[in-house]
Parts: C-alpha cells; structure tokens; sequence
C-alpha cells in the first residue's frame, strides 16, 4: 500500500505501525522518525518564519476568518505519487489541510486514494487513531501491539500518581500559547489529572481557547506548564518574556515558588500519535519529580525557567 500522510501525528502513527516503508509522502512539518524527512512534502505553509507570537496569532485568525486555508496541497506531487491511502485530519484547520482543500484534491486526481480523517480529542482517541490507521491498512494486529506498550505506560504513571493525596496535588497552569495566551485544551488536561496534578484552566477535551491575562492570574497555578503548539522549547524560551508583563505576576505562586517549566510543544504535547504518552511522563516528572523519574531518551525534554 502506498500511503501519504498530511500531518506530523499521523507520520508517528504509521511509523510506529512499522509501515514507514509504506509512506511515499508527508506534510512539510513531518520530522519524526528522522526517516521520513527525506520524502516529498506535499503541503506548505502561507505563514512566513519568523514572526512573532501575536503576529502568527493575527494571520491565523485573518486567514480563517477570510476561509483561506493556512496550508497548499501541491496536488501535482499527490497526483504523481498516486497513494492508496491518504491520512488527514478534521481536528484544526490551523494544525494541517483543511477538509475541504482535500476533498477539492480528490477531484483532480486520476484514481482516487481512500481518504482517513482523525479527529481525536484525547487520549483514548489518540490510541483509537492507531487502530483505524492500521485496519486501513491491512494491518489491524500491530495496532494491538502499540496500543498495549503504550497504555502499560500510561497505566503506570496512573497507578503512581494514585498514590499521591489530594493536598499534594498542584493546582497546573498550562498554556499552549503565550502571545496571546492560549490554554492547552484537547487532551493536555486529562494528562495533568493522569500525572497528579489539577488543571486550573479548564477545557477538557475541548479545543483551546484564548486566556486572559487576569484569568491566569486569578486561577494562582502552583505550576505554570509551558509547550507552544508548533514550537520548539528554543523558541518558547525566547517567548517567555512576555510573562513579565502580567499585572500580579509576582504573586502567582508558581513564581515564587520557582515552578515555571516549559518543553517542545511541536514534539510531543500538540501531536495527537503515540509520543503523547512520552508528553504525560514528561508532565508527571514536572508534577511530582520525587514519585517520577524520565526516561532516559527524555532527560532534557523539559526546562525551568530561571
């Protein structure tokens, strides 16, 4: 089966289905496994590098407003390497193609691929992302195999963070984005709850939605938890400077208590594929570092603010 993925979470999925060798194209942000960096791009961004934080956040908003996609299907690669399967999404038409785009694609092509839309919301529905990939492909045993790995992982922070009584549990600030604030909806809450922690922005699997400064303040996090969707940890740290600017940031108690964490949003905490479940282990060390320890493959996967 030739199969074409058109978002990063995707490209995890199947590799980790080992069908790396199956996929003959990928969207321009697809980076992990390092393999498939090499394999044509079929999409791009209309946003240009290197803007700041707000001005992404204005030309997102305008172009969306305006029902102008943020990403181009080059439909002449797709045409020219005539996958059996396409993998998209119908989650956020800010994270990669929209809907509609695709379905404009399939009219122009010669013969016309099955088309897999993932929507998950969390993390059940991440895992259940993986088996729908895996029936589509003919492969629907391997699904079990990652499923089963993953979910023993998940179950023992569970079982962990089990053990830690209420009045430890710190109240989680987690933001998505910083200028403007964003919090980090979908499945990032059930992972602070997972890891021991109380999520005090609200938004369970729900999408994100812009905070308010005072609503952050007034929320007073023990814990301030930073990954920006599509950024790496380099480029938040060059962000947090914004945080200053907050009336009453002074007296949150995750200042003064020096618990300001921040990590890759674009690896692991934006991505619905299996490196979610590398994002709660993350989460829960942040959370509750004398009750868990990082993997060793994760050891610099989150930094303090200092």
């Amino acid at each position: 089966m030739r199969i074409a993925s058109l978002l990063p979470s995707a490209t995890e999925i199947v590799c980790s289905l080992d069908l790396v060798d199956q996929l003959v194209g990928v969207s321009h942000e697809c980076d992990f496994p390092t393999i498939v960096r090499d394999l044509p791009h079929l999409t791009r961004s209309v946003i240009p590098t290197g803007l700041e934080g707000r001005e992404i956040n204005t030309m997102v908003r305008e172009q969306l407003e305006s029902e102008n996609s943020l990403y181009h299907l080059d439909i002449d690669m797709l045409r020219e390497l005539a996958p059996d399967l396409i993998v998209t999404q119908t989650l956020c038409n800010v994270c990669a193609v929209s809907e509609s785009e695709v379905q404009t694609a399939m009219s122009c092509l010669n013969v016309e691929p099955a088309v897999l839309h993932l929507s998950p919301m969390s993390l059940k529905e991440v895992f259940d992302s993986i088996s729908k990939v895996a029936v589509q492909a003919g492969c629907p045993e391997r699904a079990d195999r990652v499923i089963s790995e993953l979910g023993d992982r998940v179950d023992a922070v569970v079982r962990e963070s089990r053990k830690i009584d209420s009045e430890s549990r710190p109240r989680v600030a987690f933001l998505e984005w910083i200028d403007p604030f964003f919090n980090a909806g979908h499945w990032n809450p059930e992972l602070i709850q997972m890891a021991g922690g109380i999520d005090c922005l609200g938004n369970v699997n729900q999408p994100s939605k812009v905070v308010k400064d005072s609503h952050l303040v007034s929320s007073q996090p023990d814990i301030l938890f930073i990954a920006q969707c599509g950024f790496d940890e380099e480029r938040t740290r060059r962000d947090l400077s914004r945080l200053r600017n907050i009336d009453g940031w002074d007296c949150l108690p995750c200042v003064k208590n020096g618990r300001i964490y921040y990590s890759d949003g674009n690896a692991y905490f934006s991505r619905p594929g299996p490196r979610l479940v590398d994002s709660l282990e993350i989460l829960a060390n942040a959370l509750h570092p004398n009750h868990f320890q990082l993997p060793a493959h994760l050891n610099r996967a989150v930094q303090f603010k200092s």
